[in-house]
């Protein structure tokens, strides 16, 4: 029971990086716009939220200078895809490659040093449930933040006039203009959201999944939260499910390494030896189950071309001017 429960909190503080920075990109792409910069977006807020948490002793601060920091440097692509009307991709992956290089020159100080972690919420009495207390009542706020967002979002996008105003612009951008939506206004917000939640997702990194500053700590977690947005057909629920199952991914693979084959004696045999075998595989492959497992998903989902276009904006990363 302990081990179990040990398990699914690592799954859920796992996913949660996960679950934040797919929904800022999904209302990204629901208003029509592809923005690839997410893996470098959370690598800034990472580097922000620690340096302002170790610096000033509180991790709050550090978490609110990260998504301060996302949305910010979200603009850059904004003026560049937006304003300039650059090729929407290749902008997205200048920006990731910015992100990149930059957090690990603001970074290079802060290696090594211990970090201000997040203290998890404690409810005397419902924290203390077997099993389930901790995994629902004592966990870090950003974890309760992540599954707010999640009905925040799903509420916005379809139960909303704002909402519905942001799908138009992404389904039809030349329509929308013409019933005098500002289509490049209600894009700035959605990007620069996407990357304040960007920005929050590396901040949960650093303050709370592992408090400390690791360059190139996201490990490709950026990317892995693109393909969810396509995996869960741009609908908020379906990137909670497809969170969590990434996240468990990553989180049995670790478990996969460390586990004695002595303590797996009870299964039966075909079991043991099922489990045998997997041991067995080199460390580097099951390290790269995750993103394997994403490759796999968009490669199944490809094959649905059905399942490819429903939902998907139809002005996604087409480029926008008034004047044409």
């Amino acid at each position: 029971m302990g081990m179990l429960e040990a398990i699914l909190l690592t799954i859920a503080t796992a996913s949660t990086p996960l679950l934040i920075a797919a929904l800022g990109e999904l209302v990204v792409e629901r208003s029509g716009v592809l923005n690839l910069g997410t893996e470098g977006m959370m690598l800034m807020g990472a580097v922000t939220g620690f340096g302002v948490a170790l610096s000033t002793g509180s991790p709050w601060l550090g978490a609110l200078a990260a998504i301060l920091v996302g949305a910010v440097f979200s603009l850059l692509f904004g003026i560049l895809a937006l304003s300039f009307v650059t090729n929407q991709v290749a902008t997205g992956l200048a920006l990731t490659l910015l992100g990149t290089g930059f957090s690990g020159m603001l970074g290079v100080g802060f290696v090594g040093q211990p970090g201000v972690r997040m203290t998890n919420i404690y409810i005397p009495g419902l924290s203390d449930l077997p099993l389930v207390g901790r995994l629902l009542f004592g966990q870090d706020p950003l974890f309760y933040l992540s599954i707010v967002l999640v009905i925040a979002v799903s509420w916005f996008l379809f139960r909303t006039r704002a909402g519905l105003t942001l799908r138009a612009v992404g389904d039809n951008h030349g329509s929308a203009h013409a019933l005098g939506i500002s289509v490049i206004g209600i894009r700035y917000l959605a990007v620069m959201f996407g990357g304040a939640c960007a920005g929050l997702a590396g901040a949960q990194l650093s303050l709370v999944y592992t408090p400390q500053w690791v360059e190139n700590m996201t490990a490709g977690r950026g990317w892995i939260a693109l393909a969810l947005v396509v995996f869960a057909s741009w609908r908020p629920w379906r990137v909670l499910a497809g969170a969590y199952l990434f996240g468990a991914i990553t989180i049995a693979q670790l478990h996969i390494q460390a586990i004695n084959l002595g303590d797996l004696s009870f299964l039966p045999g075909p079991l043991y030896a099922l489990a045998a075998g997997v041991k067995s595989l080199p460390s580097q492959f099951l390290s790269a189950l995750p993103y394997l497992a994403t490759v796999l998903v968009l490669v199944l989902i490809s094959r649905n071309k059905r399942l490819t276009m429903m939902n998907t904006p139809a002005s996604l990363g087409s480029a926008f001017v008034p004047d044409r």
